[in-house]
């Protein structure tokens, strides 16, 4: 992958020392004999079972039934208990004595295991990590978790937005090892109502939105998402809340479109109205604070009020909440450059802006409302209301470039076949039209604008390894100077050779300088340009003449009786004219 311009830049096994770990089930739980703060298990681990001995505060006298993962003698797992820096080749577990009673491996809290509280909020703040009852005793405790997986991180340039996801490494993947691409299958849901009888969508600012769809979910049913679905978010670092807010999260991470959800009966007039603000209008966000926005800052509002900062954040006058019945699903396309200065202007930056700003392809917002649609249905949290609110103006186009192949070869330096190019590009999703001998560009890839681009591509799959040495090619020219070079150098020529000497004076003067030189009060050399933080009156403007430098350095020679001197001076001069005098 980094061989073809996804660079890897690292990856992170979550099983990474994790071994010989299982679901155990405790059968009995004891008082040890000569420690207050210990206890006795006896655990079901399958195929046997093992005593225990553990501290853990959540382990009690007399409990059972518990399901726990345990690290059997000669496992190991990731770190200590306290949550600290994991080591590098984790801790090794023996069997062992704890104050005379033997103990056959350990009981594991989710520190031990390598994660923490944030990703797993049901496990206890100290002590032992309690399963579900679905947990099969015996069987992987760290397959349970989800945690024998391995997580790639890329290093993707500004210009490829498209690799801003799952789908789109996984196109780049493909392309790369010569994989067939299979996205998901996205099907068609929602009942046999018109979602365009419920609310209605206004762009008035079409130059900073160019597509907004919307579409509507009825009988919210809020729940836990699905085990799977926790695991791959928490995998991409993202803490699962539930399955509402679960799925707008994956589908933003699988599509690599940002999507929002309102509160549908908080939307007046059952309106939606993209617009920009009014200078010092104010607005609070999800957050709780309230922002100052101006003229250039995009919002989502209903028929009366803002209810978001487009790109950026919801208001707190539409968020879900746990009562919420019917909710307005947004995907929309604004203009990045208009987010990256909005979020700076408001000092507030998301998950969201930050793929916003770096400008999405339109052509994916229906396909990833449609995809979290689909996802509400499979999951049954909530009854998708048929059809779709699309307001797209100007549909964007597929660019359309000549294939120059003998010019790509020139860039690269490289010998690559018409037929290994076209290849390529076929790899890559892009079309060839063979009767205008053009590449047909797919809407997603916006770096591909010129042949340079289309050269980049062919290196990329031809491999940089293979690209041989070559000479560098082009005319050589005989350097000269420039005309003033010319000029100044004559004149220093000639100055040097009747004896005089060349002086460097103060670019800056003071403007008391003009009196001495008895120059007339409307003198076009009195216009000055005036320096905003000077050093002093003495250095507070651009001179106008080098003529009061040079007699400066001519009276301070005759002072210390250095009467026989000449000098001259190529200066440069700051001439201020207005346009009156520009017209004379």
């Amino acid at each position: 992958m980094t061989l073809s311009g996804t660079k890897v830049e690292c990856f992170n096994a979550f099983d990474k020392n994790l071994d010989k770990i299982v679901v155990g089930q405790i059968l009995s739980v004891e008082r040890h004999p000569d420690a207050d703060k210990l206890v006795i298990c006896q655990v079901n681990v399958g195929s046997e079972n093992v005593q225990i001995v553990t501290g853990a505060p959540n382990i009690e006298v007399g409990s059972s039934g518990q399901k726990v993962p345990v690290v059997l003698d000669g496992g190991k797992v990731a770190g200590g208990h306290d949550g600290g820096a994991l080591p590098e080749d984790g801790i090794k577990i023996k069997k062992g004595k704890l104050r005379g009673v033997e103990s056959c491996g350990m009981m594991c809290s989710i520190e031990e295991l390598g994660s923490s509280r944030e990703f797993f909020p049901d496990a206890p703040e100290e002590g032992i990590y309690i399963f579900g009852d679905d947990a099969v005793v015996g069987s992987s405790a760290v397959e349970y978790l989800g945690l024998n997986d391995t997580v790639f991180e890329y290093e993707i340039t500004n210009n490829r937005v498209d690799c801003y996801s799952v789908i789109g490494i996984a196109r780049e993947a493909a392309a790369t090892f010569r994989k067939p691409f299979n996205p998901p299958v996205v099907t068609k849901t929602g009942n046999d109502e018109d979602v365009n009888t419920m609310v209605s969508v206004d762009i008035e600012a079409k130059e900073l939105c160019s597509r907004y769809v919307a579409r509507v979910v009825k009988n919210i049913r809020l729940a836990p998402s699905p085990k799977w679905m926790q695991q791959r978010l928490m995998t991409a670092g993202i803490r699962p809340i539930n399955n509402i807010v679960d799925i707008t999260n994956y589908v933003m991470e699988e599509y690599g479109q940002p999507m929002h959800a309102y509160d549908y009966d908080t939307i007046a007039g059952h309106k939606i109205v993209v617009r920009t603000a009014t200078d010092g209008e104010k607005f609070v966000t999800l957050d709780g604070q309230e922002r100052t926005l101006d003229a250039q800052t995009l919002l989502i509002c209903d028929g009366e009020k803002p209810v978001g900062i487009a790109g950026i954040m919801g208001g707190e006058n539409s968020m879900i909440t746990d009562d919420v019945q019917t909710m307005l699903f947004e995907a929309a396309t604004f203009d990045g450059t208009n987010i990256r200065k909005t979020t700076k202007k408001i000092g507030l930056r998301t998950d969201a802006s930050g793929k916003f700003e770096k400008g999405l392809d339109p052509e994916n917002a229906m396909e990833a409302i449609n995809r979290a649609c689909q996802l509400i249905e499979e999951l049954d949290a909530g009854d998708v209301v048929g059809g779709v609110v699309d307001v797209y103006p100007d549909p964007v186009t597929k660019k359309r470039l000549p294939f120059e192949p003998a010019k790509y070869n020139a860039l690269l330096g490289t010998n690559v076949s018409d037929e290994d190019m076209l290849s390529y590009f076929e790899r890559l999703e892009v079309e060839y039209d063979k009767d205008a001998n053009e590449l047909i560009i797919p809407t997603f890839r916006q770096d591909l604008n010129r042949d340079a681009d289309m050269a980049e591509e062919v290196a990329r799959f031809f491999g940089y390894d293979n690209i041989p040495t070559t000479l560098p090619k082009g005319e050589t020219t005989m350097g000269k100077i420039s005309f003033e070079q010319s000029i100044e150098d004559a004149a220093s020529e000639v100055a040097q050779f009747t004896g005089f000497s060349q002086a460097m004076t103060y670019s800056f003067e003071s403007p008391n300088v003009f009196d001495k030189l008895k120059l007339p009060a409307d003198s076009v050399y009195r216009k000055t340009v005036v320096i905003s933080n000077p050093l002093g009156e003495d250095f507070s403007v651009m001179r106008t003449l080098p003529i009061h430098g040079m007699l400066t350095s001519l009276s301070t020679n005759y002072n210390r009786r250095n009467k026989n001197v000449k000098l001259y001076e190529l200066a440069k001069i700051c001439l201020l004219y207005t346009s009156d005098a520009a017209d004379e």
